[in-house]
């Protein structure tokens, strides 16, 4: 809550590394993990959907934790709770409709993506749906209904997660639990 300045520092370069494009750090990063022994491997791909949704993900939650009000906190630390207690107990069990709504968008944007999957992933044993959608795809003939029934596939778990993560989130939990307010 408290900003200083060295959390305006971290978010000013949080925002300048999240407006430049994936794709400008695509070869740098590919060469980088080529010597680690993380190319055509999912633990790579992963780390670079993890580091590309971080910044993302920082600016959402942040922007949900500012929008809890400060004094729901001071009202547990009157009440006996520490600060750790306060945080666990009031501040994340109100975040938690900005966590899913978060955790979906990093979810979605992995989900999706093709390039960085097709620049990592090398070998035909190791691929994700968006670069299986492209094995349909032949030089003179595509597959449509092979693409068709993928692309039904690649819906599913979106579809599926989104409502049963909607259930358990609730909006506007927090709007009565200030009186007078």
């Amino acid at each position: 809550r408290g900003r200083s300045r060295a959390v305006s520092g971290y978010s000013l370069l949080l925002f300048v590394m999240q407006s430049l494009p994936i794709i400008t750090s695509v070869v740098p990063l590919f060469i980088l993990f080529a010597n680690m022994g993380l190319v055509d491997n999912l633990l790579g791909l992963t780390i670079v959907y993890v580091a590309s949704t971080m910044t993302v993900a920082t600016w959402m939650m942040a922007a949900y934790f500012d929008s809890i009000p400060a004094s729901l906190e001071e009202a547990s630390w009157i009440d006996g709770c520490s600060v750790f207690g306060s945080f666990t107990r009031v501040v994340l069990r109100n975040s938690l409709p900005g966590v899913l709504s978060t955790a979906i968008f990093a979810f979605l944007l992995a989900w999706n993506d093709y390039l960085v999957a097709i620049v990592f992933l090398r070998s035909n044993e190791i691929f994700t749906l968006p670069m299986g959608v492209q094995s349909f795809f032949q030089q003179n003939q595509t597959d449509w209904g092979g693409v068709m029934a993928l692309a039904v596939v690649m819906m599913l778990p979106p579809v599926i997660v989104f409502p049963a993560l909607n259930q358990s989130s609730s909006v506007g939990g927090i709007g009565g639990s200030l009186a007078g307010r």
